[in-house]
């Protein structure tokens, strides 16, 4: 039973964080923060062709897809180049009120994804370059499959308060 003081009920926003809060200073290169392995659907795919317009029929007619050497519709590359948002990680939990930008990101697409494929993807700390005040981290992201493949690699450059 919790103490009913007027003192320990104060409520404090910070206490419902979902992990302790770290500045710059407080990152290491190699870090690896991994999120939950997500299997696509046709229903995802369909969903990012609607949000994204882009309507080729390689993202969802099987003939075509396999008159052009594909086993099935290919998901979109910016679809899975999504599954590298920061936010599907405890990344920016970590960042918390020093974040101040996502800077940039590259990537290469390097195996076709397809609705049934699980991914997996994960961001690992390569490089923590202070600036006075400010810091860029910059993290390589990866994307595997469930057969272990590299789908895609890249990096992302975050904007940090020191």
């Amino acid at each position: 039973m919790e103490n009913s003081n007027a003192e320990s009920s104060v409520f404090n926003p910070e206490d419902f964080s979902i992990v302790k809060q770290r500045g710059f200073d407080e990152l290491k290169v190699g870090e690896v923060f991994r999120a939950s392995s997500r299997t696509l659907t046709d229903a995802h795919a369909s969903a990012f062709q609607t949000v994204s317009c882009d309507n080729h029929p390689i993202h969802y007619d099987k003939e075509y897809a396999k008159k052009y050497g594909h086993e099935a519709p290919v998901v979109h590359g910016l679809q899975v180049l999504a599954f590298t948002a920061p936010g599907a990680t405890l990344l920016p939990h970590y960042f918390g009120n020093v974040f101040v930008s996502f800077l940039e990101l590259s990537c290469s697409f390097l195996k076709e994804v397809h609705s049934g494929d699980t991914l997996y993807s994960s961001l690992t700390i390569t490089d923590l370059k202070p600036k006075g005040d400010q810091g860029i981290v910059t993290t390589k992201v990866a994307v595997y499959n469930q057969k272990s493949e590299l789908v895609l690699e890249g990096r992302h450059k975050y904007l940090l308060r020191r």
